[in-house]
């Protein structure tokens, strides 16, 4: 039985707003083992894509499927985590793992996200419920709105999926949409400390700014669905396995490996990428 996280005033707000923000998600010593380990695996490094954005700077990532014995694995793995998802994603099916990755904006060259869903990106894997899957966020440095903090439009996912086309080499919203939601709804700067996490829904519409401070603005996203949830143009078969929860404490006293078994993403077997 997995020890519940939230509370019904935070599970309303969520459903509300498309987001939640939860302070101190992760403690200081998981957020520097996790940081130093980003910084130093080998494989973590070897395996980053780099996306341009309309201007051509370059924002980097690094994507996996399947969670693994290493330390992004048990943080993904962990009880909070699966909890957290569990509780606010719509339906009683095992939660499974569909990716988790390392987002590395570095100092002034770090590029922008443009607007969009994840559901806009999903779409093209063909998931057939927006409402089971979830994204969980979790600031590995501070992040402002000097170096690019993630911008969130309150409500948004309640506008169901938009058109999504092609920015640089990204896939963004329909700005004719994004527009008018940005009449209508409430523009969100999301300032987050290292260790706080924010929850959102696969539809919610976001953005960040380049990086045009002196420092870096990393994170790690995780993305659940439940099992419930088949998408019939997917490769991995991650979003259909029900994760192997391991305890929170795994994240700072198990034995950590490598991600150099992990099955990272590469550019050309994306199809938000063709």
């Amino acid at each position: 039985m997995l020890t519940k996280m939230l509370t019904p005033e935070e599970i309303a707000l969520y459903h509300k707003q498309g987001y939640l923000i939860k302070k101190g998600f992760c403690s200081s010593p998981e957020i520097d083992k996790l940081y130093k380990t980003a910084l130093d695996d080998n494989a973590m490094r070897n395996n980053a894509l780099d996306l341009n954005d309309q201007t051509g700077k370059k924002t980097r990532l690094s994507l996996w499927f399947t969670p693994g014995k290493d330390v992004f694995g048990y943080l993904t793995r962990s009880e909070r985590m699966i909890s957290v998802a569990t509780e606010l994603l719509d339906g009683d099916a095992p939660v499974c793992h569909f990716h988790s990755k390392l987002m590395q904006k570095e100092p002034r060259v770090g590029g922008a996200w443009e607007w969009h869903q994840d559901y806009g990106y999903w779409y093209k894997n063909q998931f057939m419920f927006p409402n089971e899957l979830i994204s969980v966020m979790i600031a590995l440095t501070e992040a402002n709105k000097q170096n690019g903090c993630l911008q969130v439009i309150k409500g948004s996912h309640k506008l169901g999926r938009v058109n999504h086309g092609f920015a640089g080499e990204q896939v963004g919203a329909d700005m004719t949409m994004v527009n008018n939601a940005l009449k209508t709804m409430e523009l969100v700067y999301v300032e987050l400390q290292p260790g706080d996490a924010l929850i959102f829904h696969s539809n919610l519409l976001h953005r960040s700014e380049a990086n045009l401070s002196d420092h870096p603005r990393w994170s790690i996203i995780s993305c659940y669905n439940l099992q419930s949830n088949p998408a019939y143009n997917e490769t991995s078969s991650a979003y259909k396995i029900p994760v192997d929860v391991v305890p929170d404490e795994a994240i700072l006293t198990w034995q950590a490996g490598s991600l150099s078994d992990a099955d990272f993403l590469k550019k050309e077997n994306d199809p938000a990428l063709k």
